[in-house]
């Protein structure tokens, strides 16, 4: 799934759960980060886990 869609169902959920707009706001700035490192590197294909132990704390 492209994480730009991702982003977006995910929104729509939290949405629903009552997240303030500002905190959404807040995680789609990190997504677009880390969207451009992504294409800064060229990778097209990053599975979850590598995802999860490289790039998450």
């Amino acid at each position: 799934m492209l994480l730009s869609k991702a982003w977006d169902c995910y929104k729509a959920d939290k949405r629903i759960e009552g997240f303030l707009p500002q905190t959404l706001k807040a995680y789609k700035l990190q997504t677009n980060l880390l969207i451009a490192i992504l294409v800064m590197l060229k990778l097209t294909h990053l599975p979850l886990r590598k995802l999860k132990s490289t790039w998450l704390f």
